[in-house]
């Protein structure tokens, strides 16, 4: 089945750094077809890189698969590895794509940082590897803005 997903079925801590983290991949079944796979992190974890303290995010990836899935549970170790990460959000979201591209050689992927307010400022990260391939419902990702109480 997953001939390059080594941490699926079994126990794994969850790694000390995204750089320590891996993301395992298994062959897509319709290779043949576009499509769009979306994840979507509510509750992702990074550090403040000035403070040390704790930043949230939601966290949404849609992606067109080449020959490449990601596997899920790699996924979420790899999210996870941020939690004790310090960096800005724009290095997490960018970074996070940029290693899913990395990795899986997609079509066309996506991704957007909806972060909770740092100093009383919402900062929200967006980035994409280039125009949707053509005929291809992408759908809204669905992250209200940022509005506070009221």
């Amino acid at each position: 089945m997953a001939d390059d997903a080594h941490q699926l079925g079994r126990p794994v801590p969850v790694p000390a750094s995204p750089e320590e983290a891996t993301l395992d991949r298994v062959p897509n079944p319709h290779a043949d077809t576009d499509y769009v796979t979306r994840f979507t992190c509510p509750e992702f974890t990074s550090l403040c890189p000035v403070t040390g303290q704790p930043d949230f995010a939601h966290i949404v990836i849609d992606y067109v698969p080449d020959q490449w899935l990601v596997e899920s549970k790699s996924l979420k170790l790899f999210l996870f590895s941020f939690r004790n990460h310090a960096a800005f959000h724009e290095a997490c979201t960018v970074g996070i794509g940029k290693r899913l591209v990395e990795r899986l050689e997609p079509r066309w992927l996506r991704i957007g940082g909806y972060w909770y307010p740092r100093g009383g400022i919402p900062i929200d990260v967006f980035w994409q590897t280039g125009k949707v391939p053509e005929g291809l419902w992408i759908p809204d990702q669905g992250v209200s803005p940022y509005r506070g109480r009221g």
